[in-house]
């Protein structure tokens, strides 16, 4: 018996959810699984954002038409009580249709970017996303800075709106599916009669047939342009996060929405900082004596230098904080903390004189004034 699955769990909404939730979440699961955004990734990881895109794509197919939805609420399968679920089965009065449909979506998902095709009406079709890699400054990241991104992008053909048509009418009404983009056949097999809803091969689901193409875009109703977008790069941002901008992505067609930009952040890692979250850690160089007596040191941060007091017999190794010197949230006004490492450095190079008067430094200290050492020579005494 095939595996069957949660299509409300999946998409993250529950059985009284709207058209339009329903279509948001899809969105914003399609987006997160979406193939081009694990391409580098290790392959089980890949493999299992792969299969999770799969459901995704299948669950929206059957959630967003109403028939399969009732047909789904009511028997838990959306090709009625015969159906054999996701992934397989005997098939109901639509079972080849969703089957049909299903893979449609994941074919596209992996040769156009998740293009999803509706199965109802005009064959309504959602443009695809645009992805792109930046790449700031480890400093930019940590102000937020604005970009100009140019991105090449299908819009909307102005000539014919999309239609393909010249002047935007120039098409007639498909007299084989009656505009509905689908057409409708009968099958009798051991299971009984079939029915299999496929798109138009006359009008390619569109619904209508074009009497005169349009110039400006060949009939496609779309036409390449390049544009620039201002992208605000928040403060804060970290490398690999992503940024989406609604609609500016590819146009759709047949009314279908546009698709998404996606900007994935690159960050150059900096010569001294270090990010972990929203912290910054670094090493400090301190000499012998600053370790030794005490003293005040300066050290950088995000925003210019600091004054810090160091206590007299620090050891190397020493982890100072500077609280909430980090760097900003996303979204907010808190900021992390700095975390600096002390590092005492051993003078080298010393002339006769200098190595004299280290030697009687050396002599004169107690026991008790370098405790660490005392307990490791008790050790090899043993």
């Amino acid at each position: 018996m095939a595996e069957k699955y949660d299509y409300y769990e999946i998409l993250g909404v529950n059985k009284n959810a709207t058209d339009d939730e329903i279509k948001s979440a899809y969105r914003k699961m399609a987006k997160k699984y979406h193939p081009d955004l694990y391409s580098t990734k290790p392959e089980q990881e890949r493999k299992q954002a792969e299969e999770q895109f799969k459901k995704v794509n299948h669950a929206y197919d059957v959630l967003s038409d109403k028939q399969k939805r009732a047909a789904y609420d009511q028997y838990g399968d959306e090709n009625g009580p015969m159906g054999g679920g996701f992934g397989g089965g005997a098939g109901g009065a639509q079972g080849f249709s969703g089957f049909d449909d299903f893979f449609g979506d994941f074919f596209n998902a992996f040769t156009g970017g998740g293009r999803r095709q509706s199965t109802r009406g005009t064959n309504r079709v959602d443009g695809d996303d645009i992805t792109l890699n930046i790449t700031i400054d480890f400093m930019e990241a940590v102000k937020g800075v604005q970009k100009d991104i140019p991105i090449t992008r299908q819009e909307t053909c102005a000539d014919c709106k999309g239609t393909g048509a010249k002047g935007g009418t120039a098409y007639k009404t498909c007299t084989r599916c009656g505009g509905s983009g689908r057409i409708t056949t009968r099958q009798n097999t051991i299971f009984g009669q079939q029915v299999i809803q496929s798109v138009c091969p006359d009008c390619r689901g569109a619904g209508k047939i074009i009497t005169d193409t349009c110039k400006n875009c060949g009939g496609k109703g779309t036409v390449k342009k390049s544009r620039v977008i201002h992208a605000n790069i928040p403060a804060g941002i970290d490398n690999g996060q992503m940024m989406t901008f609604y609609n500016e992505g590819h146009a759709g067609k047949n009314g279908g929405q546009n698709g998404n930009l996606i900007i994935i952040v690159n960050v150059r890692p900096h010569t001294l900082f270090k990010r972990k979250g929203y912290d910054v850690y670094y090493d400090v160089p301190v000499s012998y004596a600053t370790a030794a007596l005490g003293g005040e040191i300066e050290v950088p941060t995000l925003d210019g230098t600091a004054k810090y007091k160091v206590s007299e017999g620090t050891q190397t190794g020493t982890v100072c904080r500077l609280s909430g010197k980090g760097i900003k949230r996303v979204n907010s006004e808190s900021r992390g903390d700095i975390y600096f490492t002390l590092q005492v450095q051993t003078p080298s190079g010393l002339s006769k004189a200098q190595k004299e008067m280290l030697e009687k430094f050396d002599s004169s200290l107690s026991a008790g004034q370098s405790p660490k050492q005392k307990k490791f020579s008790e050790y090899l005494k043993k």
